[in-house]
């Protein structure tokens, strides 16, 4: 089903496209979230004449983005953890463990934009990309260090 997005879904795409999604995805919860319109003629028309409000959108959206990005590039935090005789970590590092040391620097970011592949098992440092917009990734630097005892 061709729908066409009332706002940015990471996913999907960038506002006023059209994209092509399940009935049911559309039906159960873009069009009752008013995040997406049936992709109509009528609807198109409407696209149209409200582009260059979209465009205004996006432009804001990635300036904010962009300023985001460059308050977090080279941002570092240091994760306190209990380590075995070999440097590995009893449990491991994970993204909620990130946002919240983040969060003690006053660095706001949601969950869902921290990229870490697999959680962090070992002491040493890492770059950990956040995502911030579709193609605005900065990196921070988590530095995993043992518990003094």
């Amino acid at each position: 089903m061709k729908v066409i997005l009332t706002e940015t879904i990471e996913s999907l795409g960038i506002i006023g496209t059209e994209a092509e999604v399940a009935k049911g995805y559309a039906r159960n919860y873009l069009i009752p979230q008013k995040k997406a319109v049936l992709a109509t003629p009528q609807n198109r028309r409407l696209l149209e004449r409200d582009r260059g409000k979209f465009e205004l959108q996006i432009a804001k959206e990635k300036a904010y983005a962009e300023e985001m990005a460059r308050r977090l590039e080279g941002v570092e935090c240091t994760i306190v953890s209990k380590v075995s005789d070999e440097d590995r970590l009893y449990g491991s590092v994970t993204i909620r463990d990130i946002l919240e040391a983040l969060a003690k620097q006053g660095v706001e970011v949601e969950k869902r934009m921290i990229l870490l592949p697999e959680p962090i098992k070992m002491l040493g440092s890492y770059p950990i990309p956040i995502r911030v917009y579709k193609d605005v990734e900065p990196e921070i630097t988590v530095h995993v260090v043992p518990e003094q005892v």
